[in-house]
């Protein structure tokens, strides 16, 4: 029940996001989620997209430095409180979050909500009990 996201590290200089954008586009990737950070010198741009093992190796083929790693996403109806309840789970169970970021899926109705969690095993089975649906990966590279 976890979803692949790629981590690129950029540079924070002017015109590395487009790059990295470009590079996706001409290679038929699409990009589904995405939340980026930076200090004063570099960036890291966190993507969900719909074919990782290949924007991995495109990205890498332009010397991106790529990293991989597994996330959490879980649907959630969009209104107020619809975080709130999520997170009282995760508190509750003593989890920790290392990073989230969300989007909305219109035609649902719903936000979808990924998270990187400290203990993401504990975190699905406390989700899973409290009844959040916890997306597959296929659903999300899909939207």
């Amino acid at each position: 029940m976890k979803v692949e996201q790629i981590s690129i590290f950029l540079e924070n200089k002017s015109g590395r996001l487009a790059e990295v954008s470009a590079v996706l586009a001409n290679s038929g990737v699409n990009i589904r989620a995405l939340s980026l950070a930076d200090t004063s010198d570099f960036g890291i741009l966190r993507l969900i997209v719909n074919d990782t093992e290949k924007a991995k190796q495109v990205l890498k083929d332009n010397s991106f430095t790529v990293g991989k790693t597994e996330v959490v996403a879980v649907e959630v109806a969009d209104k107020p409180g619809g975080l709130a309840g999520i997170l009282e789970v995760i508190k509750d169970s003593k989890i920790n979050v290392e990073y989230m970021y969300a989007m909305i899926h219109k035609s649902a109705g719903n936000a979808i909500i990924v998270f990187r969690f400290d203990e993401s095993e504990k975190a699905i089975e406390a989700m899973r009990k409290a009844g959040i649906k916890i997306l597959k990966g296929d659903e999300v590279y899909s939207l």
